[in-house]
């Protein structure tokens, strides 16, 4: 019953609007382009599935990349080295580094008289621990004061020879 009550009021107020209200434009030209429209040519179907395969193909190529790149950074295949190995390793690429500087520093005087006798004191310094280094090789504090050494006679020969001070 008050089914029929609902239908009657929506009808009564269907038939009260007015019937003046148009489209803005007229609908029928859209409708008939688009009814008129023919399919795709083989060529635009044909050239949209190989762009997707392209985009497949490079998600795929960009999957396998991370992939093999997480591989190879989880599983090291060389091993790290350990014992007198670094030690070599490590003072090797310090007399390099020093020797380079001595080379760009050799035409330039010095600002202090004794910076010679301090490099020589910081190589005993450094055959010191590295005679340490021999009985206990893997001593993680030895290898730091090791690297420590070298650092200040690096910082030593820049310092004597920068040009920073030249300036003062």
């Amino acid at each position: 019953m008050s089914n029929m009550n609902f239908e009657k009021d929506l009808r009564a107020q269907i038939d009260a609007l007015s019937n003046e209200k148009q489209p803005e434009r007229d609908l029928w030209a859209g409708i008939e382009i688009a009814l008129a429209e023919e399919p795709a040519p083989l060529e635009q179907v044909q050239k949209s599935k190989s762009e997707s395969s392209f985009k497949v193909i490079a998600i795929a190529a960009s999957f396998a990349f991370v992939c093999v790149l997480s591989w190879f950074s989880l599983n090291p295949t060389s091993e790290q080295m350990t014992g007198q190995d670094l030690v070599a390793a490590l003072s090797s690429q310090h007399k390099m580094q020093k020797d380079a500087l001595l080379v760009k520093f050799q035409d330039q005087p010095a600002l202090t008289e004794n910076w010679q006798k301090q490099l020589t004191e910081l190589d005993e310094a450094a055959d010191a621990i590295k005679a340490a280094l021999k009985h206990d090789s893997n001593n993680i504090a030895l290898l730091k004061m090791l690297q420590n050494v070298h650092q200040q006679q690096i910082d030593l020969i820049e310092r004597v020879h920068a040009p920073k001070w030249r300036q003062i």
